[in-house]
Protein backbone atom coordinates (compact mmCIF):
# COMPACT_ATOMS: atom_id res chain seq x y z
CA UNK A 1 0.00 0.00 0.00
CA UNK A 2 1.47 3.19 -0.66
CA UNK A 3 1.00 6.33 1.71
CA UNK A 4 1.62 6.80 5.00
CA UNK A 5 0.66 5.46 8.47
CA UNK A 6 -2.19 8.13 9.77
CA UNK A 7 -4.35 8.09 12.63
CA UNK A 8 -7.23 10.74 13.39
CA UNK A 9 -9.56 10.58 16.55
CA UNK A 10 -12.49 13.19 16.98
CA UNK A 11 -14.85 13.45 19.26
CA UNK A 12 -18.39 16.03 18.68
CA UNK A 13 -21.39 16.83 20.55
CA UNK A 14 -24.58 16.33 19.05
CA UNK A 15 -28.29 17.44 19.41
CA UNK A 16 -29.39 14.23 18.49
CA UNK A 17 -30.62 10.65 20.39
CA UNK A 18 -28.12 7.84 20.42
CA UNK A 19 -31.22 6.14 18.40
CA UNK A 20 -30.88 8.97 16.13
CA UNK A 21 -26.64 8.45 15.66
CA UNK A 22 -27.45 4.62 15.36
CA UNK A 23 -29.68 4.61 12.60
CA UNK A 24 -27.41 7.27 10.83
CA UNK A 25 -24.34 5.25 10.71
CA UNK A 26 -25.58 1.90 10.51
CA UNK A 27 -28.51 2.46 8.16
CA UNK A 28 -27.01 2.78 4.73
CA UNK A 29 -30.39 4.44 3.60
CA UNK A 30 -29.10 7.33 5.79
CA UNK A 31 -25.54 6.91 5.78
CA UNK A 32 -26.00 7.71 2.26
CA UNK A 33 -27.13 10.76 2.89
CA UNK A 34 -24.37 12.79 4.84
CA UNK A 35 -21.65 10.48 4.20
CA UNK A 36 -18.93 12.69 1.59
CA UNK A 37 -19.17 12.02 -1.56
CA UNK A 38 -18.96 9.09 -2.91
CA UNK A 39 -21.11 6.38 -3.62
CA UNK A 40 -21.86 2.26 -2.77
CA UNK A 41 -20.68 0.35 -5.58
CA UNK A 42 -23.18 -2.46 -5.11
CA UNK A 43 -27.07 -2.93 -3.65
CA UNK A 44 -26.56 -2.50 0.12
CA UNK A 45 -29.34 -4.27 3.09
CA UNK A 46 -31.65 -2.45 4.95
CA UNK A 47 -29.20 -2.27 7.92
CA UNK A 48 -24.88 -3.03 8.10
CA UNK A 49 -24.01 -6.47 9.92
CA UNK A 50 -21.36 -8.30 10.92
CA UNK A 51 -19.80 -9.88 7.90
CA UNK A 52 -21.14 -7.43 5.57
CA UNK A 53 -18.38 -5.90 2.63
CA UNK A 54 -19.01 -3.56 0.60
CA UNK A 55 -16.88 -0.98 -1.65
CA UNK A 56 -17.00 2.74 -1.90
CA UNK A 57 -15.84 4.64 -4.81
CA UNK A 58 -14.51 8.19 -3.59
CA UNK A 59 -13.35 9.80 -6.68
CA UNK A 60 -11.08 7.18 -8.63
CA UNK A 61 -10.20 5.78 -5.55
CA UNK A 62 -12.27 1.80 -3.88
CA UNK A 63 -12.36 1.75 -0.50
CA UNK A 64 -13.31 -1.25 0.66
CA UNK A 65 -15.37 -1.87 4.26
CA UNK A 66 -15.64 -4.95 5.92
CA UNK A 67 -18.15 -4.72 8.75
CA UNK A 68 -16.20 -6.20 11.71
CA UNK A 69 -18.37 -5.28 14.79
CA UNK A 70 -21.48 -4.06 15.51
CA UNK A 71 -23.42 -3.20 18.74
CA UNK A 72 -25.85 -1.54 20.01
CA UNK A 73 -23.32 1.90 20.63
CA UNK A 74 -20.39 1.03 18.15
CA UNK A 75 -19.16 -0.02 14.74
CA UNK A 76 -15.51 -1.12 13.52
CA UNK A 77 -15.13 -1.36 10.27
CA UNK A 78 -11.87 -3.01 8.45
CA UNK A 79 -10.50 -0.99 5.28
CA UNK A 80 -8.45 -2.06 2.18
CA UNK A 81 -7.58 -0.49 -1.26
CA UNK A 82 -7.58 2.96 -0.61
CA UNK A 83 -7.09 2.81 2.66
CA UNK A 84 -5.22 -0.25 4.93
CA UNK A 85 -6.53 -0.15 8.47
CA UNK A 86 -9.60 0.28 10.61
CA UNK A 87 -12.48 2.96 11.30
CA UNK A 88 -14.57 2.84 15.03
CA UNK A 89 -17.64 4.67 15.94
CA UNK A 90 -18.96 4.97 19.66
CA UNK A 91 -21.64 7.13 20.28
CA UNK A 92 -24.31 7.50 23.28
CA UNK A 93 -27.00 9.98 23.95
CA UNK A 94 -25.77 13.35 22.30
CA UNK A 95 -22.29 12.59 21.00
CA UNK A 96 -20.48 10.60 18.91
CA UNK A 97 -16.46 9.69 18.84
CA UNK A 98 -14.74 8.05 16.10
CA UNK A 99 -11.29 6.98 15.08
CA UNK A 100 -9.37 5.89 11.70
CA UNK A 101 -6.11 4.80 11.98
CA UNK A 102 -4.79 3.38 7.99
CA UNK A 103 -1.55 4.08 5.67
CA UNK A 104 -3.07 6.23 2.84
CA UNK A 105 -2.13 8.57 0.36
CA UNK A 106 -6.07 10.30 1.12
CA UNK A 107 -5.76 12.98 3.85
CA UNK A 108 -7.99 11.17 6.62
CA UNK A 109 -7.58 13.93 9.12
CA UNK A 110 -9.26 16.34 6.81
CA UNK A 111 -11.82 13.72 5.39
CA UNK A 112 -12.69 12.47 8.72
CA UNK A 113 -13.47 16.44 10.05
CA UNK A 114 -15.73 16.66 7.26
CA UNK A 115 -17.39 13.61 7.95
CA UNK A 116 -18.54 14.62 11.35
CA UNK A 117 -19.24 18.20 10.54
CA UNK A 118 -21.17 16.52 7.53
CA UNK A 119 -22.95 13.90 10.25
CA UNK A 120 -23.45 17.18 12.74
CA UNK A 121 -25.35 18.76 10.37
CA UNK A 122 -26.82 15.59 8.85
CA UNK A 123 -28.67 15.00 12.40
CA UNK A 124 -29.78 18.95 12.86
CA UNK A 125 -32.11 18.46 9.81
CA UNK A 126 -33.92 16.01 10.78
Amino acid sequence: MFGKFQQTQLRIELDATATAIHDSLLLPMQLEKWLLPGNFTAKMPTELHSGLQFTRQVGLIPIHHQVDVVNTNSLRLLLSQGIDGFHEWYWGEGWVQSRIEGVSILPLSLAHTASLLSLRQYLQRK
